[in-house]
């Protein structure tokens, strides 16, 4: 399933405002089930969040979108070369969980874990029309730290927000091509979700918004020296930044 750039229908950032809905609608329907039946809602796990620390699981999806920006170069032959990425693919990734609790209402969690992403990259000459295209296909290992601040609980559920960081790396075998990228990426990230008490875990819904830094393009391309039709693509471009969005659901 692609969600396409320009014409598109479903745009990221509508991706994202629907799952932010949906977390808040859960959130209001166990809350308005709580206070519906008042006598009859048992809370589960009363004693969950008093726990000094516990450990849990999640899979979750993620969409990787990747932020060009150009420095107008114009080839001896008169080109001019743009590059986008036309269209997005659900990645999968999946993590492991530690969380400290460090007060009432904050938790320190290291959620390290692998995910899967696939996406493709458009190069088009401004001036011909001409156009190549690149499948990339990443394995990274995630290294998010998060600070989870919590409201406060409402029978059983528990609406949170996170702010943290996370180090990315990729140790997907790559191979010379139009774009090559460095192994390695910071974040910035944000995030928002919902703790749901069931009678045996707690399960969360999350999604995050996550905030590339580093510039991931390799400017020096030695692999190219002797083909500067494939090398241009690189020279038209100053740097290369990630942006992606995580939708995940917890076990703990």
């Amino acid at each position: 399933m692609n969600f396409r750039k320009g014409n598109r229908d479903i745009g990221f950032g509508k991706i994202a405002v629907v799952a932010a809905v949906l977390v808040a609608t859960l959130c209001g329907l166990f809350n308005t089930s709580a206070y519906a039946r008042p006598n009859e809602k048992l809370m589960n796990r009363p004693y969950a969040d008093l726990k000094r620390w516990h450990l849990g699981f999640s899979i979750g999806m993620c969409l990787q979108d990747l932020k060009f920006t150009h420095n107008g170069y114009v080839t001896p032959e008169g080109e001019q070369w743009f590059a986008e990425t036309p269209a997005w693919s659900p990645g999968i990734n999946v993590q492991v969980l530690a969380d400290l609790r460090l007060h009432q209402y904050l938790n320190l969690r290291f959620s390290p874990g692998m995910s899967f992403s696939f996406k493709d990259v458009e190069m088009r000459d401004y001036v011909t029309g001409t156009t190549h295209r690149q499948d990339l296909k990443s394995v990274y290992v995630l290294l998010p730290v998060d600070l989870k601040i919590s409201g406060d609980r409402l029978r059983n559920s528990r609406p949170y927000v996170t702010v943290g960081a996370m180090g990315a790396f990729d140790v997907s075998k790559k191979k010379s091509d139009y774009l090559m990228f460095n192994t390695a990426d910071a974040y910035l990230t944000v995030g928002l979700g919902c703790d749901f008490y069931l009678p045996f875990f707690k399960f969360n819904p999350e999604i995050k918004f996550c905030f590339g830094l580093a510039d991931l393009l390799k400017h020096d391309r030695p692999d190219l020296d002797d083909n500067p039709e494939m090398y241009k693509i690189t020279q038209s471009l100053s740097k290369v930044k990630s942006n992606m969005f995580m939708i995940t659901f917890y076990f703990e």
